[in-house]
């Protein structure tokens, strides 16, 4: 039985991955923070139908010692690091925590790895905000990066991390530049959520209105389930490999808005409210990614369209009541 291990296990990718190792008959083990296993209602609702087919570790990605430990227990055959401090603007605020967390974690579990279990198989969350002000649409794996943001700055870090343990010290380690991939179990910041649940919660008269930033920025938006898929075949592959997993559409905001919103038989215009205080210091515009090298190498296709997608979202949303009204 193959053994897997996944940092930031409770969250919306870990949670689809974790289900379909769980399926490939893997041996799931997650490593998260403390106050998670002591806030388990909140912290572990993603996971809490698997909870009793994985094994939970604690450890942070700010201390070495901890990641070491969890790796020397678990010995994993494949470890997928998608734990990082992800919402982009959250790291303008706080630049100094997302950097070293997402830096200095990734170089810890490489780190780890390499001590103790060099056979394993690591992939590396990278983003498309990597891309940021790219020069070139669509990106590809041969796009220059160009972050606008600390999170961008910091998982191009990671990546380059990545690639150096791969070449360096000959680890079978993989990076996916993963486009916007969203889901029901998306968290509340991500602008996607905002606006299912703003819509979702405005239907059933729980909120007037909704406060958004930039509604013309594009993004390629993909279905989360989809994407964990292509991160378990880069893992599969006679060699380590770099790939863009995305959908090779791209739509702005305001589009998913007016999707979301006339699931919910609304019109966003009576409801929605644009605040510059909302916007980013340093926007990206434009996201699109070129996953040909994915469906060629790895036989890699998205399977959810946007319009089925947003639907998804809105849908789960309206059936989730009891919780909507629990979120602020």
């Amino acid at each position: 039985m193959k053994r897997a291990l996944i940092t930031g296990v409770t969250g919306q990718d870990a949670s689809y991955l974790a289900e379909l190792l769980l399926n490939k008959g893997y041996e799931v083990h997650g490593i998260v923070r403390r106050v998670a296993l002591e806030d388990p209602v909140h912290r572990l609702w993603r996971i809490r139908h698997i909870l009793d087919k994985i094994t939970l570790h604690a450890g942070s990605l700010e201390s070495y010692a901890s990641i070491f430990n969890v790796v020397e227990k678990v010995r994993p055959d494949e470890c997928y690091h998608l734990a990082a401090q992800s919402f982009v603007t959250y790291s303008f605020e706080d630049a100094f925590s997302t950097l070293n967390t997402n830096i200095n974690g990734t170089l810890f579990v490489l780190s780890a790895i390499k001590e103790k279990v060099p056979e394993c198989r690591f992939y590396y969350a990278g983003s498309s905000e990597m891309f940021g002000h790219a020069k070139t649409t669509p990106q590809n794996e041969n796009t220059p990066f160009y972050p606008r943001s600390p999170y961008g700055i910091s998982k191009v870090a990671g990546f380059d991390l990545t690639r150096n343990f791969r070449e360096s010290y000959n680890l079978f380690a993989c990076s996916g530049i993963l486009f916007n991939h969203e889901s029901p179990r998306r968290g509340f910041e991500f602008v996607t959520r905002k606006i299912a649940i703003g819509a979702a919660r405005i239907k059933l008269g729980l909120d007037d209105e909704l406060r958004l930033g930039n509604l013309e920025a594009k993004r390629d938006w993909g279905f989360a389930a989809d994407y964990v898929k292509a991160m378990y075949l880069m893992l599969q592959q006679d060699d380590p490999d770099d790939y863009v997993i995305a959908t090779n559409e791209t739509h702005s905001v305001k589009e998913f808005l007016e999707l979301a919103f006339a699931c919910a038989d609304l019109n966003w215009k009576d409801y929605v409210i644009v605040d510059k205080q909302v916007y980013r210091p340093a926007e990206v515009y434009l996201l699109m990614g070129d996953y040909s090298k994915g469906k060629k190498k790895l036989g890699w296709e998205p399977t959810v369209r946007f319009e089925e997608l947003v639907k998804m979202m809105v849908d789960a949303d309206l059936k989730n009541g009891e919780m909507l009204r629990s979120h602020t």
